[in-house]
């Protein structure tokens, strides 16, 4: 491939803000490097392009989306490449730094980086003895380096210190050299901002802060302070990952249940999971519901705020596609979806069934207690005097601090707060309304 682009096609997850690749390899196969367990965007590409994937690479065992390595390797007969140092319990292929596989015309060199997680691998590819780009995976990425707290607290500094070794190792690399990471902007994994996805190691050199530390001391200094707290699920899936997640041998379906069987199911323990968008919601929802606008970031509060072991219920619109509904819940380890209301709403209020509404407010409308549930780092850089803060991630387990009192529930645009004012609702308050509109934007 001496002379000929190698540049693998980025498969950009917003929501959960990843990225996997696709490498050609120029003879009709494939390299996927850290395919999330929905492949619909992954086989896309391959089909459009003639490729079959040959090998299916996971860098790390991931917490934060569920792998396709397994799958690929059951549908197609990839060749799976992991760390041998992950321990991992289904087929494949263990690497360990150093070693090489040959890709045709090219090569993947595996480089031990721990620091994100113990047995983090990056891969960089080699046309001949130069190399082209690597996969770093949850190590090197744009303008920063990701998280190091996800195996404890305990852990964390002693993981910082490791990662700041990684990547100083990797600005080792030519400066020409391509940087393509999995966790980006949007990822809970990464402190990162701004749009960029892909990099390259001397831009990093250049621009990096963490690159620019004088020692491993500062470099975890600045690292964990720009660590804000992550999903709840991120504690099982590496687990999951390990282990190989169960094989999909047939999309999922959303299957049509009657307001009769939903009811059952709620006796039973299930949860409705409302999708709807927020001024839906608000105009009428089943009491009990937990809403979760069907938006980029829908798997991500699935997972923080909805137990992953109860059955789940998806209350929808028509317009809603089912599988933008499971394959994220899937990508996270949600298997518990075991239905939908058919006809929504309205088929619930048609067989007698009651709905709660919540009134929206603007931001010069708010009286009574307000409570604000961003990230503590969006609190930090303003919110309205006065306000409680509760992240809405803790607020599942900190319900019974917010007094029954009238209370307004304020985001950045709604989508949040509404999730928060059912889950308020559904333990026990009764006076909430939710601010829509961003108060910022209203104090000019």
């Amino acid at each position: 491939m001496a002379g000929e682009p190698t540049e693998p096609v980025p498969l950009v997850d917003e929501g959960l803000g990843n990225s996997a690749y696709l490498l050609d390899l120029g003879d009709g196969r494939a390299l996927a490097v850290d395919p999330p367990r929905d492949l619909r965007a992954l086989r896309a590409a391959a089909d459009r392009r003639g490729l079959r994937v040959a090998y299916a690479a996971d860098t790390h065992l991931h917490a934060d989306f569920l792998s396709a390595a397994r799958q690929l390797s059951y549908e197609d007969g990839a060749t799976v490449l992991a760390a041998a140092a992950g321990r991992r319990q289904f087929d494949h292929h263990g690497l360990a730094d150093g070693d090489e596989i040959g890709l045709g015309g090219l090569t993947l060199r595996a480089l031990a980086t721990p620091g994100h997680t113990d047995e983090h691998l990056c891969y960089l590819i080699l046309d001949g003895t130069a190399p082209v780009g690597v996969f770093t995976g949850g190590s090197l990425i744009v303008g920063s380096a990701a998280r190091t707290d996800l195996l404890g607290p305990d852990r964390a500094d002693e993981l910082a210190h490791a990662q700041y070794a990684s990547v100083r190792r990797l600005a080792t690399l030519p400066d020409a050299t391509a940087v393509w990471p999995t966790h980006g902007a949007g990822s809970f994994c990464s402190t990162a901002a701004g749009a960029r996805r892909t990099t390259t190691i001397g831009t990093e050199k250049a621009t990096n802060p963490l690159l620019a530390a004088p020692d491993a001391d500062t470099f975890t200094a600045l690292l964990r302070a720009g660590l804000g707290s992550y999903p709840a699920y991120f504690d099982r899936l590496a687990e999951v990952n390990r282990r190989g997640p169960e094989l999909d041998t047939r999309p999922p379906v959303l299957a049509a249940l009657d307001a009769g069987q939903v009811r059952k199911l709620l006796a039973y323990g299930a949860v409705l999971v409302d999708v709807r968008p927020t001024a839906d919601v608000a105009a009428g929802h089943i009491p009990g519901a937990v809403a979760i606008a069907l938006r980029p970031s829908f798997a991500t509060w699935l997972g923080w705020v909805v137990d992953p072991g109860v059955p789940i219920v998806v209350v929808r619109n028509p317009d809603q596609d089912p599988g933008g509904i499971l394959w994220p819940a899937l990508n996270v380890g949600y298997d518990t979806v075991v239905g939908e209301l058919a006809g929504g709403v309205p088929a619930w209020t048609a067989a007698g069934g009651h709905v709660a509404t919540t009134p929206l407010v603007r931001p010069e409308e708010v009286t009574g207690t307000v409570l604000d549930v961003r990230q503590d780092s969006e609190y930090a850089e303003g919110h309205l005097p006065g306000a409680v803060h509760i992240e809405l991630g803790d607020l599942p387990d900190r319900a019974s601090d917010v007094e029954d009192a009238p209370t307004v529930v304020m985001c950045g645009h709604g989508e949040r707060a509404m999730t928060a004012a059912t889950l308020l609702r559904r333990a026990g308050h009764s006076q909430v309304a939710v601010m829509v509109g961003s108060y910022l934007e209203h104090d000019g």
